[in-house]
């Protein structure tokens, strides 16, 4: 063998094990994300200052990516947490924590809501908070007495919720108060123009699955326009929503929703139907009976305002009428079954009559009424 040859055959062998062990050696660790990541911890440790005041449980950033440019980087992470006596499950918000590295060492220099996200209330400000004995107001740019005023409001609003809705629920409520119309709209995600003259309105998922509690959002322009009955109904309104939450499902009809939620905020209140039912009133008067319960696109916001009238004084006036017939219970007990039955069955099981006699008998009612 040549002294070429034999060389080869002694260097190819001593190539092949270094070619072999470095496809099969791990990649050295990314330390600087593993110092973001421990940096965002660290940080999450303590709520920011503008929180101070609220009651919090679990407070922790869980970092699913990281992303670095140079000393910046950021980490798009879960933040969950709990308002102490008031959450039953931790509720979430997607953030997007900002790191950058100063003096050798990663720190957080702030985060906001992650992209398509909705922002939290502390996103606009310093968070004031008032307690009821019911309630847990919490206001960004408002004044002690108007929280305060709410809070006692909200606190009147649980007890006359519960005597309307006798089965089980958890009995509190949490208002959150922006500090205007444009901040209120940017908390729910939705254009400014859905929530203008409204009162208030509550976020929160249906069904019976754990979840956070649901929150009352006031939309303060709104607010400051009502009289103290009317403060006292929307309250009571929006509370109602947030007992029936868990018996409320896709199935359930939004004239039952709505009008039940009316229903327990006028209960044992001195307004009559022509006081509550004005633009229904009128119509029937006309001449112009509904043909029909309302509808779903009947509530939508932005359209006609009379008609958005007449739809919640219907559903109102329907959940009345059941009432009135069928007795208290039954309505409980109606609304307890439209959310696990087909609505057929349900008013059936309930009522003793079918769809189209219920219709009937409300129809009847509204002429009966507004005679």
């Amino acid at each position: 063998m040549s002294p070429v040859r034999r060389s080869l055959v002694c260097v190819l062998p001593l190539l092949l094990s270094v070619l072999l062990a470095g496809c099969g050696a791990p990649a050295p660790p990314d330390t600087a994300e593993r110092d973001v990541r421990e940096a965002v911890a660290d940080w999450a440790r303590t709520p920011p200052a503008q929180l101070a005041r609220i009651p919090l449980e679990g407070w922790a950033y869980e970092v699913s990516a990281v992303r670095r440019s140079g000393g910046e980087a950021t980490a798009r992470a879960e933040l969950r947490y709990r308002l102490g006596g008031y959450d039953a499950a931790p509720a979430g918000s997607a953030r997007e924590v900002r790191v950058a590295r100063e003096g050798g060492r990663w720190r957080v220099t702030g985060d906001r809501a992650a992209p398509g996200a909705l922002p939290q209330l502390w996103d606009q400000g310093t968070v004031e908070v008032a307690r009821g004995a019911h309630s847990l107001v919490l206001g960004v740019g408002q004044d002690a007495g108007t929280l305060s005023a709410i809070a006692a409001e909200a606190d009147r609003a649980v007890p006359a919720v519960s005597g309307a809705w006798p089965r089980p629920w958890a009995g509190r409520a949490v208002v959150l108060v922006p500090g205007s119309l444009e901040r209120m709209a940017e908390l729910l995600g939705r254009p400014v123009a859905e929530y203008r003259g409204m009162g208030a309105v509550t976020t929160g998922r249906v069904g019976a699955a754990p979840a956070p509690a649901d929150r009352v959002v006031v939309n303060p322009e709104g607010w400051a326009e009502l009289s103290p009955a009317g403060r006292r109904v929307i309250l009571t309104h929006e509370v109602t929503h947030v007992a029936t939450r868990a018996a409320t499902t896709a199935t359930t009809p939004q004239w039952l929703s709505e009008g039940f939620a009316d229903w327990a905020a006028y209960r044992g209140g001195s307004a009559t139907p022509e006081q509550a039912a004005p633009a229904l009133a009128r119509a029937v008067r006309r001449g112009e009976v509904p043909s029909e319960l309302p509808r779903p696109e009947d509530f939508a916001f932005g359209g006609d305002p009379e008609a958005l009238a007449r739809a919640y004084e219907g559903a109102w006036l329907a959940c009345r009428t059941v009432a009135g017939r069928w007795g208290e219970a039954a309505l409980v007990d109606l609304y307890g079954r439209a959310g696990r039955e087909p609505w057929p069955v349900a008013v059936r099981e309930a009522l003793g009559v079918d769809p189209e006699g219920l219709t009937k008998d409300w129809q009847e009612a509204l002429r009966e009424q507004f005679r």
